[in-house]
């Protein structure tokens, strides 16, 4: 049996670290097809089962054997359930009447719910926009004049402030989760969505997301139309004499606009990738001139080029 006596089996603030610790470090050791997290969320309650049951073998057997059913959810917020578990486990084995059956099923009926909401804040909001934020930090440039790649440099800040970032808002994230789980147990997850707060919280970013996304694309995002009309005796410059006479950068709108509705007709993501993938490789084609010969030129030999003379940059 227990050394601890029954109905005096508290978890510690050291016990909820380390599984809080164990969760974050380790949700996705040993992930398969089988169980999914199953193992993860198993490793992260060991600290607990012992509290709970480290002198009684065949209780620490069964409640390990408890947490070894199939178990997946979003690491971050769906840490609620490893708090709102842990309150279970306890009242459990202070005698409380809860059954393997009723922690499983909160389990299984909060890892969908809080996997979808995680998702569209993380990896839908946040992530993009973290990388979006160290992409245009890092800022690449080419010094190049020689037609290799010894000329390219970049800002070093962007790939390390992406990695601390990322960083605090997991870690942050998953350690208020799994806290607030603990301490508020299921009332937590029922008030938050009755409040309709996620809702409110994953509009706000989508919309901080899209302005900077649109910002970026503006940025990062060329085309050139580098072949000419002839019109009469005079040869118009389709891009320079025409469009960006319009406006500058309508290509790169245009083209997000028409990627944005034709993905909302249904276009799979990969699908739309390969043709824009086989138009670049057809665009880049040198059929209307001379190829280019250094990684400087802007040859406007193919309809997708950088429009400009061909030439030696060494000559220059």
């Amino acid at each position: 049996m227990s050394n601890t006596p029954a109905g005096d089996r508290s978890i510690t603030r050291s016990d909820l670290l380390k599984s809080w610790f164990l969760w974050t470090m380790f949700s996705h050791s040993n992930y398969n097809y089988e169980r999914l997290q199953a193992t993860g969320f198993a490793h992260s309650m060991v600290p607990i089962i012992k509290r709970l049951y480290g002198g009684d073998k065949e209780a620490t057997r069964a409640a390990l054997k408890r947490h070894l059913v199939f178990f997946n959810t979003e690491p971050e917020i769906g840490a609620v359930i490893h708090g709102i578990t842990i309150a279970m486990e306890e009242e459990k084995a202070n005698g409380a009447p809860i059954t393997d059956t009723a922690i499983n099923s909160t389990k299984s009926g909060l890892m969908g719910p809080l996997a979808g909401v995680g998702d569209t804040l993380t990896q839908g909001i946040v992530l993009p926009l973290l990388l979006a934020l160290g992409i245009s930090i890092t800022g690449l440039s080419t010094t190049n004049t020689t037609g290799d790649l010894t000329g390219i440099k970049g800002n070093v800040l962007g790939p390390i402030l992406f990695l601390v970032l990322i960083a605090i808002y997991s870690l942050s994230l998953t350690y208020f989760s799994f806290m607030q789980g603990y301490v508020q147990g299921r009332k937590l997850v029922t008030s938050v969505f009755k409040s309709g707060l996620i809702d409110r919280v994953i509009v706000g970013a989508g919309v901080l997301g899209n302005l900077v996304l649109g910002g970026l694309a503006a940025k990062f995002i060329t085309i050139y139309l580098a072949f000419d009309v002839q019109i009469g005796a005079q040869k118009v410059r389709a891009q320079q004499d025409f469009l960006d006479k319009i406006m500058p950068g309508i290509l790169p709108l245009a083209f997000v606009l028409f990627t944005w509705w034709i993905l909302k007709r249904g276009l799979h993501p990969i699908k739309l990738l390969v043709i824009y993938l086989v138009i670049c490789i057809l665009g880049a084609v040198p059929f209307m001139g001379p190829a280019p010969q250094w990684i400087t030129d802007q040859c406007g030999s193919s309809i997708l080029q950088p429009y400009g003379p061909c030439a030696d940059p060494v000559a220059k």
